[in-house]
């Protein structure tokens, strides 16, 4: 909770990742916070009164999946609003004559994220799940200590670069500091 507070303040590409990584703690306990708890909240070195704040936070997010039938797979609204608003500036960036480095950057990465999304079938899925499903990916395979091919090095370069740089200026745009109109 109090990673995931901060990191949306900070960088909303790693705190959607984050997200991504507690949805995946939450079903490897079954939905059960007692489950939770034991396996993963105790072993938190905090204070109590934090501690309980966390486990309320698990408790909404668990009623949350239930809720909205994502137990198994797939992801919170929270979380797909997070794309949504996300995709809103990319397209607002493109538009922009502002900002010819964010274009840049994404044709950069555009021709790995066609090829990903062909490879994955996922062709109707926002552009932007698509990256964030490489890099989340890639995480998982380099957790499980396994090999990474240089041409998935190279294209999750790019695109860590393209959501990077979608990030500063998300951040940029929440703090008014982003001015796109010509």
């Amino acid at each position: 909770m109090f990673v995931a507070q901060k990191l949306k303040q900070t960088n909303i590409a790693e705190y959607l990742i984050y997200m991504w990584q507690i949805e995946d703690i939450i079903r490897a306990a079954g939905c059960d916070i007692e489950k939770l708890k034991s396996l993963y909240i105790n072993q938190y070195i905090i204070p109590e009164e934090d501690k309980i704040k966390l486990v309320h936070w698990y408790e909404e997010l668990i009623g949350m999946m239930r809720e909205e039938g994502v137990q198994e797979k797939g992801h919170l609204q929270i979380n797909k609003n997070v794309i949504l608003s996300l995709t809103e500036l990319h397209l607002q960036l493109l538009r922009s004559t502002k900002e010819p480095f964010y274009g840049a950057a994404y044709y950069k990465a555009l021709p790995f994220i066609v090829e990903l999304r062909n490879k994955s079938g996922k062709t109707e899925e926002y552009e932007l799940e698509t990256c964030f499903e490489v890099l989340y990916g890639v995480m998982l395979l380099k957790l499980q200590k396994k090999e990474i091919t240089p041409e998935t090095t190279k294209a999750i370069e790019a695109i860590a670069k393209f959501l990077s740089l979608l990030s500063n200026y998300y951040e940029k745009d929440k703090n008014g500091e982003l001015t796109l109109d010509d």
